[in-house]
């Protein structure tokens, strides 16, 4: 009987891998990198390989530890279960291009996975369908405060008629193809533009591309972005309190560049007309 089989092969397969996990747990660490895939897509293709696999799969956080589901489930609960009582589950999936992000969240004690594989969007679809509370959020996918909301309101500097006209303001300068402005009461000291895209369009998106998505396939949807604004930020009130048209336009466009940069959003042209605005404003500094 081929079904069996099958199921004798995959059992002895992940027999086999936890008794290696268990004598040299190190070792299997080392390996790690070389064997993941494999073990990713053994989970999301064999129901008995996958409630077996949680006794040795490992995810790995961005400065090289190692957890099973288990044990980090235990390491982040105290500091990142959110108001609603999620865990909330950060990760990278890349260290040089969210490293701002990663900085950020580590700052706080967070810990943040390094989740790199092509198929990783999928298993997180599934570990966060088999695991009540749980959630993943892409370290960059907002800003950390909104990532892992705390019952610690921050106050508002601003009324609501000063914020729309604000966001009113933003929305003279950025594109409306592809960039969604958006405003957060955040720390004073957080940073005054980021630009976010939603977790989950980023990852339906991911998952399509990767083969999957379902009745959410989105191979061909166009990329949208949140541009989100720190609406308690210094920036904010100079360019609520600014009478000059050009420099108010000229602070909008310096911060949304900036922030586009920081997600290696800003190309050709856009690129090279920010540089050039940099050296002419290093100029007139000196």
């Amino acid at each position: 009987n081929v079904k069996k089989i099958s199921s004798y092969i995959t059992r002895k397969v992940a027999d086999k891998l936890k008794s290696l996990f268990t004598n040299n747990r190190e070792d299997f660490q080392n390996k790690w990198n070389d064997i993941k895939i494999v073990l990713e897509y053994g989970m999301l293709t064999d129901d008995k390989f996958y409630e077996k696999a949680g006794d040795f799969v490992l995810y790995p956080t961005v400065d090289g530890k190692y957890y099973t589901l288990t044990e980090l489930k235990e390491a982040i609960q105290s500091l990142q279960t959110d108001k609603n009582g999620k865990i909330v589950v950060l990760y990278a999936q890349n260290k040089e291009q969210q490293y701002a992000a990663i900085e950020e969240a580590t700052a706080k004690g967070y810990q943040v996975l390094l989740l790199d594989s092509p198929i990783v969007p999928h298993l997180i679809q599934k570990l966060e369908g088999d695991n009540e509370g749980l959630t993943f959020a892409r370290v960059d996918a907002a800003p950390i405060t909104k990532l892992i909301e705390k019952d610690e309101p921050i106050i508002a500097k601003h009324s609501e008629e000063e914020k729309q006209t604000l966001k009113a303001e933003i929305e003279k300068v950025v594109p409306k193809e592809g960039y969604m402005v958006q405003l957060e009461d955040l720390g004073s000291d957080d940073v005054p533009f980021v630009i976010n895209q939603p977790e989950f369009m980023r990852r339906m998106k991911e998952m399509s591309a990767t083969g999957g998505g379902g009745m959410f396939a989105m191979g061909g949807f166009p990329e949208v972005y949140h541009v989100v604004v720190n609406s308690n930020s210094p920036l904010a009130d100079a360019i609520l309190h600014s009478k000059d048209e050009v420099q108010k336009e000229s602070l909008i466009k310096q911060a949304f560049d900036l922030a586009r940069l920081s997600q290696g959003l800003l190309k050709g042209k856009e690129l090279a007309d920010f540089v050039k605005r940099n050296w002419e404003i290093n100029k007139l500094a000196n």
